[in-house]
């Protein structure tokens, strides 16, 4: 008797998942209109079952597609500018290393001074900057130098009192500018002794 009331315990807890008629399929990825996670695709129709009306009433589709014709890939979708990521903007910096120094140059073909060197890697994504250094110091938030990240303006007092001179942080203690000395766009540290003497701050721009 015992043994058959555990059998009848038994066989109401187990989940009836078949007499749904749905059959659970994982969707590993995001579909348009859906989420990810599991998602519930009807199971196929039994043939002995009756014909459906001629015409049903219109219900969405149980997995959406993307909007692309037969054979066709699907569209690309341009990349958005506006973006203050700063290990894109030391990368775009870096790949400009080796480029000439023109005093008031603000392009890679004819060379740069250092605030064009800036206001160039920022366009690059979309971010305008003013022309002069002084400009420049006045623009985003104020960032301690033991918390610089890549992107960040490091600004230094050279050949006049205040802002006079900037370059793009790279990561470490290090950052890339357009010095006139030496005439090309470069990697140094502050830490180096010039450097470490007339850094005045720093500038996130977000």
């Amino acid at each position: 008797m015992s043994r058959a009331l555990f059998i009848a315990a038994l066989a109401v807890s187990i989940p009836a998942c078949a007499s749904s008629g749905v059959v659970y399929t994982p969707q590993p990825f995001p579909t348009p209109g859906g989420k990810r996670g599991t998602t519930a695709i009807p199971a196929p129709a039994d043939p002995s079952s009756p014909p459906v009306a001629a015409n049903p009433p219109a219900a969405p589709p149980a997995v959406a597609t993307p909007p692309s014709m037969p054979g066709k890939p699907a569209p690309v979708v341009p990349p958005t500018h506006g973006n203050a990521d700063g290990y894109a903007l030391s990368g775009t910096a870096l790949s400009l290393r080796g480029a000439p120094y023109k005093n008031g140059g603000v392009d890679p073909a004819t060379g740069f001074d250092c605030s064009g060197f800036v206001k160039y890697v920022y366009e690059q994504h979309g971010l305008n900057m003013p022309r002069e250094v002084r400009e420049q110091f006045r623009v985003g938030k104020n960032v301690d130098k033991d918390r610089l990240e890549p992107g960040d303006l490091v600004f230094f007092s050279t050949i006049a009192p205040g802002a006079s001179h900037v370059g793009i942080m790279i990561g470490g203690d290090q950052f890339v500018h357009a010095p006139s000395e030496k005439g090309v766009v470069r990697v140094e540290s502050l830490t180096q002794q010039y450097w470490s003497t007339r850094y005045i701050g720093a500038k996130r721009v977000s």
